[in-house]
């Protein structure tokens, strides 16, 4: 693959689209539209471009501001979030399902995929209730309704905090 520049939109078939912010000797740093910021190899062979970027800018942003304005929309939408670490003992592990047939096969899958697809529902759980509270049509009632439902399943997502590494990072639901 060529040397790709700034502002060049590519797609990973785990992250989605993303976009290249930096890039280093060996590596570009990558915003993606599912898993935030992103370190990959310049010679990664899941990358593929998407669209490249015009030589003048069509915003005349500068590539300080527009890094600036990509970060204010991502945070405000919840797109980057802070790294959530799995806990240690779960690290290279398997999760294996055993269906209650004999007859039938397991399925074991890498626990570090899990969590991954965990850690992605909890934060589009965050975007849905930030959409809700800031929805123009809805009134203060069905935001609160809204809002109920989104708690709960929080609190259903709780048996998962068992895979987290720090205890910020648990589903919390309604409480005692």
């Amino acid at each position: 693959m060529n040397e790709l520049a700034v502002g060049t939109r590519v797609s990973h078939p785990v992250y989605g689209e993303g976009i290249i912010a930096r890039s280093h000797l060996t590596i570009y740093e990558i915003f993606f539209e599912r898993g935030g910021k992103s370190e990959m190899s310049k010679y990664n062979p899941d990358l593929e471009v998407v669209e490249t970027p015009e030589t003048e800018p069509r915003t005349g942003l500068s590539l300080e501001e527009l890094e600036e304005v990509i970060t204010f929309v991502m945070d405000k939408y919840q797109g980057i979030t802070h790294t959530v670490k799995m806990a240690e003992k779960w690290k290279d592990g398997t999760l294996e399902m055993k269906p209650g047939n004999p007859d039938l096969q397991s399925k074991e899958i890498p626990i570090d995929g899990f969590f991954h697809k965990i850690v992605m529902l909890r934060d589009r759980l965050r975007v849905l209730e930030q959409n809700i509270n800031s929805h123009p049509k809805l009134d203060d009632e069905d935001r609160i309704h809204l809002q109920q439902y989104i708690t709960r399943a929080y609190g259903s997502l709780t048996t998962f905090n068992v895979l987290f590494a720090d205890k910020k990072d648990y589903f919390k639901g309604q409480g005692k």
